[in-house]
């Protein structure tokens, strides 16, 4: 009998302790403010063109934010990142102003379409240009280059190859 009333005292704290990533409220992009740095590299993310990105992570009331889609996934492609990583923000680049992003157009990052290698310039270079649909995404690649991808493709070895 004591036995089973320790199961029951035990039971509901170890269903409690076991949310699932579903029951994570989504996060709300943060403004990026006009004197913000990169995380990764520490350049001014307003002064340059291109989609940014941003990270939310566990535990945490900073939120990361970076020059270029590039550095954002440099920094998520991380083995010691990617456990504290709630979720990823990019700018829809078929709403918003390639040479000042606004704000509002961000989206989440794992659900968005890139393209890859196109000859549009951002921070240092080639972009990796982040879009709210594949045919948005294959409409930019047709005009700048490129190849569409989806998130998964992105990896430090894709990235590797700039």
């Amino acid at each position: 009998m004591k036995k089973f009333i320790i199961l029951c005292l035990i039971l509901p704290s170890l269903f409690a302790c076991s949310q699932s990533e579903n029951d994570t409220p989504k996060q709300q992009a943060e403004m990026i403010n006009q004197h913000d740095r990169c995380h990764q590299c520490g350049m001014m993310i307003k002064k340059y063109p291109g989609p940014k990105g941003q990270v939310h992570l566990r535990g945490e009331s900073l939120v990361p934010k970076f020059c270029s889609t590039r550095d954002m996934f440099s920094f998520a492609q991380q083995p010691e990142n990617q456990r504290q990583i709630l979720s990823l923000m990019v700018h829809n680049m078929a709403i918003t102003d390639w040479d000042h992003p606004v704000d509002s157009s961000f989206i989440d990052a794992k659900t968005a379409w890139y393209v890859y290698g196109t000859s549009k310039l951002a921070v240092m270079g080639p972009a990796i240009a982040s879009f709210g649909t594949k045919e948005t995404a294959e409409q930019f690649a047709k005009e700048f280059g490129g190849a569409v991808l989806q998130f998964e493709d992105i990896t430090l070895e894709v990235l590797a190859g700039y």
